[in-house]
């Protein structure tokens, strides 16, 4: 897997908007993905096309970006994972399986944190009770449908595999080979990568991007409404502030 070690490139938060109220929109990319992207490009392993980690990551806090800011030289720092706490909609077996697909979907590895330490799960969770409720069922059914086919082509639930099965699991979903899901597989791996896309890179009021790793990640040093001079000339990549756009008193916080 390639990740990011410095450079430069154009970089955005990932904040999705949810809810209604707000009177400006902060800086955002969708989060989504291109649906050709192959696992590898995420996920373990060199990319078989040469589509690199580091340019999915780019490509997915871009989308709808304003802002063109260079990447950091520094490395990210590795996040310690964050406390375990109650999931608010899916089931125990459900969030188990969930977290284990996020953490293989953008792992951690030894330059930084992933989608476990920015706890995409988590924002997951919390979006299937409010604007991603209408992927309750798909969630639900898809999860079951994972641990089905890892038990019949790996022998045990996708929680139970080791790195290099899960990723099999999931390389069949993508290629939509794995069997027994509703409509098929390619389409429930596209909503799970979307989702860890966006909880990784999202604003940290959505309940993703803990800890700003998934900012730190690409570099993206958070929203500005001022730049002084020094700034502007870009020598350095501005520091990052590790603020919510919602701190300024220019956003309204909506549904969440």
């Amino acid at each position: 897997m390639v990740r990011k070690t410095g450079g430069g490139g154009e970089v955005g938060p990932a904040s999705r908007p949810h809810g209604h109220g707000q009177k400006a929109n902060p800086d955002r990319a969708s989060g989504r993905a291109d649906s050709a992207i192959n696992p590898e490009r995420v996920r373990g392993g060199p990319p078989k096309d040469g589509f690199s980690r580091r340019e999915l990551l780019k490509r997915a806090a871009t989308v709808g970006a304003a802002t063109t800011l260079p990447f950091s030289m520094a490395a990210p720092v590795r996040a310690a994972a964050p406390a375990q706490e109650p999931f608010e909609t899916l089931t125990a077996a459900e969030s188990d399986t969930l977290e284990a697909i996020v953490a293989r979907l953008i792992p951690s590895d030894e330059n930084g944190p992933g989608a476990a330490e920015a706890r995409a799960a988590h924002y997951i969770d919390r979006a299937l009770t409010g604007p991603l409720a209408a992927s309750r069922s798909a969630y639900s059914s898809g999860l079951e449908a994972v641990n089905r086919y890892a038990e019949a082509s790996k022998g045990a639930p996708f929680t139970e595999l080791p790195a290099s099965d899960q990723d099999d699991v999931l390389r069949d979903m993508e290629s939509d080979t794995a069997t027994g899901f509703t409509s098929n597989a390619s389409t429930f791996f596209i909503l799970l990568r979307t989702h860890t896309i966006e909880g990784t890179f999202c604003d940290p009021y959505y309940g993703g991007n803990a800890n700003f790793v998934g900012w730190d990640l690409i570099g993206y040093p958070g929203v500005r409404t001022a730049v002084s001079p020094e700034e502007q000339q870009m020598d350095e990549g501005p520091a990052p502030n590790h603020r919510s756009a919602y701190d300024y008193p220019m956003f309204t916080k909506g549904g969440a």
